[in-house]
């Protein structure tokens, strides 16, 4: 599945959600992820949840990085400094009482920037954003998705991020979307590029943890769901490929708004690209370092009815939120 010149050529780091990180030589992959990363989210006080760049696309043009490098002990509820960069080149430290009401002021809303918590029940979504989230208008504005569009296939997502994304901000423990580790090919980029028209499209954009190259053209990883990926000391075990809202098209430090890019996306490889990973052996990964991907066992004959009778399931609950949504109000 994998080309033997597969190598890593960039590692990520966000130490707050939504907001630009740092790029790394050399990444901990620790069970919650890269060690370090989205340790801190901004919290919406109105709405009480967390904030995501989908719904506040000002955070994307802030960056992040820590005062010191994370201890062994951080996680949650131990989240140590930032500091926050406006797109002024402002600077705030989280340990400032004050970074707060300025970043309210910037963002034109009331937020805190708030630690990872202990808790994981602090992660609960209020019950009226839980069925705004669901809702099929709201879920089609959240992609990008046009009026002459369909929505993704749900069926191309497993049980578990169902259930995270209708019970909780972000998954119990960490402020990560859906999965602890987020993997992008440099080739599936590349693929968007041509599709737009450009020479490049900025890996960046799809807030990657790892990147990779050396895998071949189109879009290989879309084919490694259930694989086992060994980089450095660590190993990982695909979960899902990643369906993508309109973030990697909004504006981005250094980056300007692109509304391509979601089209592109949604043309080329149905909304779907990169893959959402769990680490299953933790360990260091480096820059340069080999990645090898190992296929999923053939399922049997029980899991493959099971699987045809979900996917049944799921295509049907797609074409239900597509008569809803297509629906008049």
């Amino acid at each position: 599945m994998s080309s033997p010149s597969a190598h890593v050529t960039q590692l990520w780091r966000h130490p707050v959600k939504s907001m630009a990180g740092e790029q790394l030589e050399t990444a901990t992959l620790r069970r919650r992820g890269v060690h370090g990363d989205r340790l801190w989210a901004l919290h919406d006080v109105e709405r009480d949840t967390t904030i995501s760049a989908r719904r506040l696309p000002a955070v994307l043009v802030f960056s992040a990085r820590y005062v010191t490098p994370p201890g062994p002990d951080a996680g949650p509820g131990h989240a140590p400094a930032v500091i926050v960069t406006a797109p002024d080149g402002t600077e705030h430290r989280s340990d400032d009482p004050a970074i707060h009401a300025a970043l309210s002021s910037r963002l034109d809303r009331d937020v805190r920037l708030v630690p990872l918590p202990a808790d994981p029940r602090a992660h609960r979504l209020p019950w009226r954003e839980r069925l705004g989230t669901l809702a099929p208008r709201a879920l089609a504005q959240d992609l990008g998705i046009a009026p002459d569009e369909r929505l993704p296939k749900i069926s191309d997502m497993n049980a578990r991020a169902l259930a995270t994304i209708t019970r909780n901000a972000t998954p119990p423990g960490t402020f990560v979307d859906l999965c602890p580790i987020h993997l992008l090919s440099e080739a599936s980029a590349a693929t968007i590029a041509e599709a737009i028209g450009d020479d490049s499209v900025a890996t960046r954009r799809f807030r990657p943890n790892v990147v990779i190259d050396g895998t071949g053209r189109g879009l290989p990883e879309s084919e490694w769901t259930g694989a086992t990926v060994d980089l450095g000391g660590a190993q990982l075990h695909v979960v899902m490929k990643t369906v993508r809202c309109v973030v990697p098209s909004r504006a981005h430090v250094g980056l300007p708004l692109d509304k391509r890019l979601t089209r592109a996306v949604a043309a080329t490889s149905d909304r779907y690209l990169g893959v959402y990973a769990d680490v299953v052996r933790t360990g260091d990964v480096h820059v340069g370092d080999i990645l090898t991907v190992t296929p999923p066992q053939p399922p049997t004959r029980v899991r493959r009815m099971a699987d045809s009778g979900r996917i049944l399931a799921f295509d049907t609950a797609n074409r239900v939120a597509e008569l809803l949504r297509r629906s008049p109000s």
